[in-house]
């Protein structure tokens, strides 16, 4: 009677699987000793007996490899193959069999098999291409997870922006992202261009290549050009053993060379040739080496200022600027600066996995009118990034579900004509105290310094405070503070 075993209840008492395995072959014996073999190794095994069986198991119980004899009684094992790989075309399928030719090797391959292996098999070669190939499978399936949520993390629908300003960078950069012409990003510090880069890189082709980013800027002069096009060993003092420089590692991706005007003009002159030729010569190296990579700049100053003075060539200017794309700074958006918020409340809200999230997994919190007012009104020399520290700082000290300008950092509110009591600056937490119990210490003490300051008037305080009335009123009774008793003292 034709065989067909499932994972079943022998499978469950073992450790834990090293994954599902499913055998097609109509010898009994093989199928035995096959199964015996591997479930020692704690692998889950499951048998089909017939190239129809084979097929319907290989649909019905997901496996992470198949064991394929290429000679079956109703099917042969490439027409079986060939159904499993319309099926599921990553499956992977290493075929079995005790008549092997170069000419059905090669033709199992090109219809998808993974490896080719003859009867009689060595136990350790066979375990040893399981390992292999399940391995390299696990990595597949883990880097297309990983490309699917760069795609969605980096995707223009979720970089936030509803401004006019905004919504046209968008438009150009889904434009430009298929392409692989090169793209130079300009904008103040802090706007987002690494955020733009990303975004152009994983709606490209390209996205299952390598994003190198290098910041110009931050690394050494003396270093800079072995950073980018790598050395030889012994090119100069301390270079022990060769290594590969950014854009060969970029090599059918992106580099992102960030602070790119601060490139020194030997080194300018050397990414022009990578740009024309696509082609380099490592530090101390004599062999050039050929490269695919997109380059997509960045830069916090007019470069064609740099142009006029000197310290950029102009040729190497009008080789990056190919599409060149703005971003203003979020003072010229403040119809942006709303929705940053409520995305980085929410962000900082899951990262810390407060108490502030809803059914949904957004953020609860919302920013009195008071504080908003602030946010708005604020210059943003530091743009995005500024915010983006303000609202993680703001989520850190929350207490409940309504912030006021109290989480905001002293240079926020001295920036907006709220200025922090002298007395106030040198406030000591006490010790061991937890994060709720400081913030609601130093909230009443800065609330009792104001009171005193005026008299105990709470028309008076609360106008200092850009608070409605009923607003301080209620804060005095959560914190305890005594008003009749602290009245008399005065």
């Amino acid at each position: 009677m034709p065989e067909l075993s499932s994972p079943g209840s022998k499978q469950s008492i073992d450790p834990p699987s090293r994954g599902r395995i499913l055998i097609i072959d109509d010898e009994a014996d093989i199928r035995d000793s096959l199964e015996t073999l591997l479930t020692l190794e704690r692998y889950s095994v499951s048998t089909a007996a017939t190239g129809i069986e084979g097929i319907q198991a290989a649909a019905r119980f997901p496996s992470d490899l198949v064991l394929l004899d290429l000679m079956l009684p109703d099917l042969s094992g490439l027409e079986v193959l060939e159904q499993i790989r319309k099926n599921d075309k990553s499956l992977p399928v290493v075929m079995l069999t005790a008549y092997g030719s170069v000419e059905t090797a090669v033709k199992a391959i090109r219809l998808g098999a993974n490896n080719f292996l003859t009867k009689p098999w060595n136990n350790e070669k066979l375990l040893l291409e399981i390992q292999q190939t399940l391995t390299r499978r696990r990595l597949e399936e883990e880097n297309a997870r990983l490309r699917g949520e760069l795609q969605q993390r980096y995707s223009f629908e979720n970089i936030v922006g509803k401004s006019d300003e905004m919504q046209r960078i968008f438009s150009l950069v889904e434009q430009v992202a298929p392409s692989r012409s090169t793209v130079l990003i300009s904008g103040e510090s802090g706007t987002g261009k690494e955020l733009i880069a990303k975004a152009i890189h994983a709606n490209s082709p390209r996205a299952g290549k390598p994003f190198v980013p290098v910041n110009s800027g931050s690394i050494p002069v003396d270093l800079i050009e072995s950073t980018l096009f790598g050395h030889v060993r012994g090119a100069f003092t301390g270079a022990v053993q060769s290594r590969k420089g950014c854009f060969e590692i970029a090599d059918g991706g992106t580099i992102f060379l960030d602070e790119v005007g601060t490139l020194g003009i030997d080194t300018q002159a050397k990414l022009l040739r990578v740009i024309q030729e696509r082609e380099f010569m490592p530090v101390g190296s004599t062999e050039t080496v050929r490269v695919d990579v997109r380059i997509v700049a960045a830069t916090n100053e007019d470069l064609q200022i740099a142009v006029a003075e000197g310290r950029f060539r102009e040729d190497l200017f009008y080789r990056l600027n190919v599409i060149g794309v703005h971003l203003p700074p979020l003072r010229e958006r403040r119809d942006d600066v709303p929705l940053l918020v409520d995305h980085f409340l929410t962000e900082f809200c899951r990262r810390e996995q407060n108490t502030f999230l809803d059914e949904n997994n957004d953020s609860t919190l919302a920013f009195s009118s008071e504080a908003m007012r602030i946010l708005l009104d604020h210059n943003w020399p530091g743009n995005v990034r500024e915010l983006e520290n303000v609202i993680e700082r703001a989520v850190v000290l929350a207490t409940n579900a309504s912030l006021t300008p109290e989480v905001f950092p002293d240079s926020l509110l001295a920036a907006n004509g709220v200025v922090v009591p002298r007395e106030m600056r040198n406030f000591q937490p006490a010790a061991g105290a937890s994060l709720s119990e400081i913030v609601e210490e130093f909230e009443r003490k800065l609330v009792e310094s104001q009171l005193e300051k005026h008299g105990y008037n709470q028309t008076e305080t609360a106008k200092v405070f850009r608070v409605a009335l009923s607003t301080l009123n209620q804060k005095i009774q959560r914190l305890g503070i005594e008003l009749k008793k602290r009245r008399e003292s005065s």
